[in-house]
């Protein structure tokens, strides 16, 4: 039976210490930085999505609250109902992250959107029973809530693209896209459509 030489014993030591020592280099060196903030945008994506499908649930019964007071808003009533339509109706699956033109429509539609809301919300100051109605001031509250987590979803967001852009064009980063992520693209952001579009409206009475 043969048995390994002693210098043999001492190179496989040195080889597998030096392995471990290029792999803590290596993990020290951000190698794994570029599929990490990859994956915070996806989840901060994630998070946007729920908060305006939040918004798009309550929608409904705020219309039907709002169409028992006062029927006869019905073209602010269909304004909203439309613009409902058209932002649940754009895919808005991670896919959108890797489409700028895509994402562009995404925050538009939701802006008008917004702006439909914003008149719903006003109607009430011409119907006094609607805007003590305990119903509307329950929708009222959750409405302003979800606009509140938007801003803040919408925020976390363009803070995790901006770290995953800024690790991309920057040393070690540039550097690791090159080799080992070059499929991964710079990712789009929100950018503002509307004067102090970073504000969640006001729903306020």
């Amino acid at each position: 039976m043969q048995t390994l030489s002693k210098p043999f014993l001492p190179r496989c030591f040195w080889q597998l210490a030096s392995l471990l020592t290029l792999v803590l280099v290596l993990t020290g060196c951000g190698i794994n930085n570029i599929p990490t903030y990859d994956e915070r945008v996806t989840a901060a994506w994630a998070q946007v999505e729920n908060q305006y499908q939040r918004r798009a649930d309550l929608i409904p019964n705020l219309v039907e609250t709002v169409k028992g007071f006062a029927a006869q808003e019905q073209e602010t009533l269909t304004a909203v109902i439309e613009a409902r339509s058209k932002a649940t109706s754009i895919q808005a699956d991670e896919s959108i992250l890797n489409n700028p033109q895509k994402l562009q429509q995404f925050q538009q539609a939701q802006g008008e959107l917004s702006s439909a809301l914003s008149r719903l919300m006003a109607v009430s100051e011409r119907y006094p029973e609607l805007k003590s109605s305990q119903n509307f001031l329950a929708l009222q509250s959750q409405l302003e809530g979800t606009e509140n987590r938007i801003a803040v979803a919408r925020r976390d967001f363009i803070q995790a693209v901006e770290r995953y852009n800024t690790e991309l064009r920057t040393f070690p980063g540039k550097i690791w896209h090159s080799i080992l992520y070059s499929d991964l693209e710079r990712r789009a952001s929100f950018e503002a459509t509307t004067e102090n579009a970073e504000d969640a409206p006001a729903v306020e009475f």
